[in-house]
């Protein structure tokens, strides 16, 4: 049975008792009492052992879930004080050395002959080989030119690949968005108001100032975000993206952005995806490989086969004047 089908109807429940889990337990169970066999279908003892089985099964996937979700963390948390501490060494680093002075030394018309031929002899022996290089480095530079354009402005992601910003984290994978949210004082979960819709987040303690209110960066699916107070001091939100092949630049439109192209996604997670979006992904890359060599793409590729086969089935055509894109 697919019980997260019903997460959106009890999030709404849940969010109305603000007594908290006691509150939310006592409706249950009422309900169970008041409209169901539950006490009187069977002997108490085997209700009592039903609600224990119940308990711990749901207990220990939700303690295996958090220990996965802290595990995650304390790796982001580490991946980004080693990039802290690498930057850091290197804002210490001594500066290098400056550049030794050229010597000048004076040589004989001679020798100035001789050099001169065998600058000529190197030019011949290797044609347009210096043409061809600065030509390729003007390509390289122009090209970093472009990219530095595109990223004016943008904020490097963080290990997680999302951002650290002054109120909360996020961090991202193509299928989800992580968001931790710090809270300034020791809090329950009935103090909280948040309101995750499809395309608007709303995060603020009563009483206070919204921490977050504004559009999301793209759609996510209501049904299956979460939210879960951790230590009373910290919010931890989960949200399911909609689209699962893009990466966000941003939470809120307020926000700044990061740059997506320096997005570094782990390699094992390509193996967490389902077959046809994991066919997507690494048509995805592999085109992103041909263009980058300028070699055509799988599409491009398909189509000179299907022209090779029609070719070959009709030799009495011509086709030297046809051009193929």
């Amino acid at each position: 049975m697919d019980n997260e089908k019903f997460d959106g109807m009890l999030l709404a429940m849940a969010q109305q008792h603000e007594g908290g889990i006691p509150q939310l337990l006592d409706t249950v169970f009422s309900f169970l009492a008041r409209k169901t066999d539950f006490y009187t279908g069977v002997s108490e003892e085997t209700a009592k052992q039903l609600v224990l089985d119940k308990f711990t099964e749901h207990g220990r996937q939700a303690m295996d879930a958090a220990a996965e979700k802290r595990k995650r963390n304390e790796e982001a948390d580490r991946r980004r004080r080693e990039r802290l501490e690498r930057e850091r060494q290197q804002e210490q680093a001594p500066p290098p050395p400056p550049p030794q002075q050229a010597q000048i030394t004076e040589v004989t018309d001679e020798e100035a002959e001789r050099i001169q031929k065998e600058i000529e002899q190197k030019s011949k022996a290797t044609g347009d080989a210096p043409a061809k290089e600065e030509e390729e480095k003007k390509k390289a530079d122009a090209d970093d030119e472009e990219e530095d354009e595109d990223s004016k402005g943008k904020m490097k992601p963080n290990a997680g690949n999302g951002c650290d910003l002054e109120k909360y984290q996020w961090t991202q994978t193509l299928q989800e968005v992580e968001l931790r949210v710090p809270l300034p004082i020791v809090c329950k979960s009935r103090d909280l108001i948040v309101d995750m819709q499809r395309r608007h987040l709303k995060v603020s303690l009563k009483g206070h100032p919204a921490i977050i209110d504004g559009r999301l960066d793209h759609e996510i699916k209501v049904e299956e975000s979460t939210w879960l107070l951790e230590d009373k001091r910290s919010l931890l939100i989960h949200m399911e993206k909609v689209n699962q092949m893009e990466w966000w630049s941003r939470l809120v439109e307020t926000d700044p952005e990061i740059n997506t192209r320096k997005v570094q996604p782990e390699s094992s997670k390509l193996s967490d995806l389902d077959g046809e979006t994991r066919g997507m992904v690494e048509k995805m890359m592999y085109d992103q490989r041909q263009k980058e060599m300028g070699l055509p793409t799988s599409d491009d590729q398909k189509k000179q086969e299907v022209m090779k086969k029609f070719m070959a089935q009709h030799p009495e055509m011509d086709f030297s004047k046809c051009k193929f894109n």
